[in-house]
């Protein structure tokens, strides 16, 4: 069996301990680069998902807005025709009303 003085076995414990925190620093590196690497990855998805939900509600609003405006566009062409046939009815029973004629 071999004999260790008191400072060989410092040395040995130094030398333990350095290769230790060498070996936790490395884990630690690695993990965080992976980590990184991986958030990284995930930002670049939800840019592209949120961007391609936004095109898709960019173009459901439009769509939208063309259908209410269609629908608008409707109404008021209802609105004039209902407003030229009150104008009709107010002349017949208004005959003698100065702004009837």
């Amino acid at each position: 069996m071999i004999e260790l003085n008191e400072p060989q076995v410092w040395v040995l414990i130094g030398v333990f301990a350095a290769s230790m925190f060498g070996m936790l620093r490395m884990t630690h590196k690695s993990f965080t680069d992976l980590l990184r690497a991986e958030i990284g990855g995930l930002r670049g998805e939800l840019r592209a998902e949120v961007g391609g939900l936004r095109d898709e509600m960019r173009a459901e609003v439009g769509g939208l807005r063309d259908e209410m405006n269609a629908k608008f566009d409707h109404l008021g062409t209802k609105i004039d025709h209902l407003d030229r046939d009150v104008q009709v009815l107010f002349r017949r029973v208004f005959p003698e009303y100065p702004e009837a004629g």
